[in-house]
């Protein structure tokens, strides 16, 4: 059975850094691509950043240069580091797993969030 369960959120003042961890079981971590999402009230679930298997990382515009999207096989955990963070960017954050045979969203965490406020 699939688990992602993710740690790291809270509440940091505008400009400030927080990273997010995923730790995964149940899955051979190292071939899947991961991904963090975000979902802010009435809005929908929307792509911070994935990283594939061969570490390629892919970013929304909104948080390019300020997001970094890491993986770490031998410990089965995806890493969201946020920096500069905007009060635009409270959200509760998702860790996914994506399918290997349609590349989209499969398995999700059950959320962390985080809240940018001074």
């Amino acid at each position: 059975q699939v688990h992602l369960v993710e740690s790291g959120g809270g509440l940091v003042q505008p400009g400030g850094s927080l990273r997010l961890s995923c730790a995964a079981s149940g899955i051979i971590f190292s071939i899947y691509t991961m991904g963090w999402y975000r979902q802010a009230p009435g809005k929908q679930r929307e792509l911070d950043a994935h990283i594939t298997s061969g570490g390629i990382t892919i970013y929304a515009d909104s948080v390019k240069g300020r997001f970094t999207i890491s993986r770490d096989n031998a410990e089965n955990t995806v890493y969201l580091q946020m920096n500069s963070l905007k009060p635009g960017d409270t959200a509760v954050y998702y860790c996914t797993k994506y399918t290997l045979a349609t590349g989209s969203p499969e398995y999700w965490g059950q959320g962390n969030q985080v809240t940018v406020s001074s």
